[in-house]
């Protein structure tokens, strides 16, 4: 007896390192989309009302930081997986800073409509290309650090820091734009970026693998169908990101500011409670039941007759979702070798990107023609074609390991 608590209490200290280790490790991820959060808010405002030019330019200052962020993931995976991932962090952080700073600069020449504006998105593709550094060099960085045995969990804590900072960072930025101004949002993002570089720099370093990396044509090649998969999941959270306020208006109802509230705190909650069950199940299975869950949450939004419904519809697919990228990231990493896990990444995450930006535009022409509620639908259907997606992939990822087990037999 007194053995086994001897074993358990050395497997508990384990796991409470693994655990300290990968929150060390995506706090990083968390000050840098803090940062995003911030401004997400109060950007369009200043841009509309402050600088005075016009709602288009508002948005796209606020799009520029994406395609920066979309046209940077492959780079940034082939740096993670060349320079290390620590690097890859700080140069993230570096550019953080560089962003806040000409954020204040922008915000402080507001008298001149053109040149603050220009800042403004020299700030915004900083940011992009800083999301890009963090965002993967963290997973990678953690990977390193605990084993690629805990890969979900890292990648399932990246994302609750990821959507944690965002919740967070949009009425902190909100408020600190209405008591301080907006320029200084720019200059406490400079600041929180600045205070964590010296944290990255004290934080030990993975190995750099040696070994000749993959051809990144051979690495995309294996990641892009489980690309494909999140793609389509995420076309769901898209919808309810970009139409869910305009989707209560054309029914008018109230609150929809409450039901992305409920699918955020649900979306982080499961993966508080379940993350760990893609260790236990696997990437596959948990995936095909994450999409599935997804799945009925949107057709309960496509179908909804009131507000409630509705609610009730962007909780369950919050559910559905949570999990869906940590699940599929496992098995796409797993394709590839860990020298070229960073590329990997990166390659995996654009797959998210697209689908973000695609679905605004593609969404808008099916409500103009359709209506809101058909949005919904056509979104549960991609979940659907992910769910199948995936059940091939793991036909396939089981046949290869068939091939594997037969091959020595066969020689």
């Amino acid at each position: 007896m007194t053995d086994a608590s001897h074993f358990s209490a050395i497997d508990n200290g384990r796991q409470s390192g693994v655990l300290l280790s990968i929150l060390s490790t995506v706090a990083f991820t968390f000050i840098t989309y803090l940062t995003i959060g911030l401004s997400l808010a109060v950007l369009p405002g200043f841009v509309n009302n402050n600088l005075g030019l016009g709602a288009m330019l508002a948005g796209v200052a606020i799009s520029v930081q994406y395609v920066a962020t979309l046209l940077s993931r492959p780079h940034v995976g082939r740096m993670a997986d060349s320079r290390g991932p620590k690097r890859t962090v700080m140069t993230g952080l570096m550019l953080c800073a560089t962003a806040g700073a000409l954020l204040f600069v922008g915000a402080l020449a507001s008298g001149l409509p053109w040149l603050s504006l220009g800042l403004v998105f020299l700030a915004r593709l900083a940011l992009g290309c800083a999301e890009s550094c963090v965002g993967t060099g963290a997973i990678a960085w953690g990977m390193g650090q605990v084993g690629h045995h805990h890969t979900a969990r890292v990648i399932s804590w990246n994302g609750v820091a990821t959507y944690g900072a965002l919740a967070a960072g949009a009425p902190l930025g909100v408020m600190i734009d209405h008591h301080l101004g907006f320029a200084a949002i720019g200059a406490i993002s400079l600041l929180l970026a600045l205070a964590m570089l010296p944290l990255a720099r004290l934080k030990r370093a993975t190995t750099v693998e040696a070994e000749e990396r993959s051809p990144f044509r051979t690495v995309a090649a294996r990641v892009i169908p489980y690309g494909i998969g999140l793609a389509l999941g995420s076309i769901g959270f898209g919808c309810i990101a970009t139409f869910i306020t305009l989707f209560y208006a054309s029914h008018g109802w109230d609150h929809a500011a409450l039901a992305l509230t409920v699918f955020g705190t649900v979306f982080v909650g499961v993966r508080f409670v379940f993350g760990r069950t893609i260790n236990w199940l696997g990437g596959y299975r948990v995936a095909m039941m994450s999409l599935s869950i997804e799945a009925i949450g949107l057709i309960t939004l496509c179908l909804a007759s009131s507000a409630h419904m509705a609610g009730i519809g962007a909780a369950i697919a919050g559910f559905g979702f949570s999990l869906v990228f940590p699940a599929l990231g496992v098995e796409a990493v797993h394709r590839v070798p860990a020298h070229s896990r960073g590329s990997a990444l990166g390659v995996y995450s654009v797959s998210m990107d697209v689908a973000m930006a695609i679905t605004g535009p593609f969404g808008g022409w099916v409500a103009s023609g359709m209506g809101y509620n058909a949005v919904y639908g056509l979104a549960a259907v991609a979940a659907i074609a992910a769910v199948i997606l995936a059940l091939v992939l793991q036909g396939q990822a089981s046949q290869e390991v068939i091939g594997l087990a037969v091959a020595p037999t066969d020689a």
